[in-house]
């Protein structure tokens, strides 16, 4: 436990959530979402030394945990409230949870979303029936215009993560867990607004006391860290991560509530750790998870949490499946060139015919896989004579991409590395 952990838990805590309402939201949820899967992670438990399973929310209905929560909050609307349906804010998964569920009952929904928020994730939203609106530059920024619209029209807020229903329904997570690997030790998941790690807990530490619950935040977007340390939730001036489903500028005040009781620790990991974190999921695992869904594998993989050598398995939750294929494949690229397996190259040499094949046979000798070529004689950094070819390259690593580069440079052409490449 971090010192941040031992002084929000001088805060004097009411109202928590008991095991009994998540075990209600279950038996409110059987049938309409699914047993996801826990599976396996060879690769995470040779990294740790410790058995590590996935759970794989990312393959849940609408891609996310969040269907969870949302059905289980607007399933208890009475008759007056439904009839003026519901309105969420959300960077994806929220609005398509809550799109699905409202679809199911038949109610109308409308969800405000960031401006710039993933077309997938809008166009999911639509299609399960919601309309879509959009607002400012942030998760908070919507939910102020959905908190504005709620009171103009009286629609429902159906709150991302800072209501007991919603919390309730996320903690099912927990339940299915604990049946699936019931020697589990550690459970470890991204954390945005706390929803999902606050019914996590309660449900965990009601039927395991001893079992660890360990929170991950973007570094970018970590609003928990100094909330803990000052005892009470604290709101970020801006907030920037690839992992838009946990950008959440402050934590809620009944999730923080939870997470000071409850949660043992909160880690953070930089977007480069997530950004591997995918790729390690999408070549190993196969599958598909985007940035925030792959925070808790994140943490693993980088030692942001260490579990303990003697201890038991390690379930890591895969939060959301929900990522723009756009986003994928730039994750992709900087995933590749984080574990030194991408280079972006400049390489000079004499405008003499021939010269071009013979990098090029230079490189294939190395091994290395050639992904573009761009060849400029027109840049006034050249010299008269010279020719200057970008190239962006694959190779098995970092003792690899030196020796091409070693290789290049001791047959004679210069050799410099581009922005965002790694030797």
């Amino acid at each position: 436990m971090s010192d941040s952990g031992r002084v929000a838990r001088l805060v004097p805590m009411t109202d928590l959530l008991s095991l009994s309402d998540v075990e209600a939201a279950r038996d409110l949820l059987a049938g309409v979402v699914k047993t996801t899967p826990l599976v396996t992670s060879r690769p995470l438990s040779e990294i740790t030394g410790v058995p590590v399973w996935l759970k794989c929310e990312n393959q849940q209905r609408a891609g996310s945990y969040k269907v969870r929560g949302a059905y289980t909050r607007i399933s208890r609307l009475s008759d007056a409230d439904r009839a003026r349906g519901v309105v969420a804010a959300s960077a994806g998964n929220h609005a398509q949870g809550v799109a699905l569920a409202a679809g199911l009952l038949g109610i109308k929904a409308t969800v405000f979303m960031p401006e710039g928020a993933p077309l997938p994730k809008v166009t999911a939203t639509k299609g399960y029936g919601a309309s879509v609106e959009y607002a400012g530059t942030s998760v908070d920024d919507a939910l102020a215009a959905a908190g504005d619209f709620a009171r103009q029209t009286g629609a429902v807020l159906i709150h991302p993560f800072d209501h007991p229903d919603v919390i309730a329904g996320q903690g099912t997570v927990a339940l299915e867990i604990l049946e699936q690997c019931p020697e589990a030790t550690t459970i470890i998941t991204a954390v945005g607004g706390g929803g999902l790690i606050s019914g996590l807990a309660v449900a965990a530490k009601a039927l395991r006391p001893d079992l660890r619950i360990v929170g991950v935040q973007a570094s970018g977007a970590a609003a928990f860290p100094p909330s803990l340390a000052a005892g009470a939730p604290r709101k970020l001036d801006s907030c920037a991560t690839i992992a838009d489903g946990i950008a959440v500028l402050r934590p809620g005040d009944l999730t923080f509530a939870h997470v000071a009781k409850l949660v043992d620790e909160v880690v953070t990991v930089t977007d480069e750790d997530l950004s591997a974190a995918l790729l390690v999921l999408l070549e190993r695992h196969k599958m598909v998870v985007e940035p925030a869904g792959a925070a808790a594998v994140a943490a693993l993989l980088t030692g942001a949490y260490v579990p303990p050598r003697d201890g038991g398995p390690v379930v890591a939750i895969l939060s959301g499946g929900n990522i723009d294929p756009m986003l994928l494949l730039k994750v992709i690229e900087h995933g590749l060139a984080s574990a030194g397996r991408y280079l972006r190259l400049a390489v000079r040499c004499t405008d003499r015919p021939g010269q071009l094949v013979g990098m090029l046979r230079e490189i294939a000798e190395q091994r290395a896989n050639i992904v573009d070529v761009v060849h400029s004689r027109q840049s006034p950094r050249l010299g008269f004579g010279e020719v200057e070819v970008a190239l962006s390259v694959e190779t098995r690593g970092p003792a690899h991409s030196s020796a091409l580069i070693s290789a290049l440079r001791d047959a004679g052409y210069r050799v410099s590395l581009l922005a965002d490449a790694t030797p």
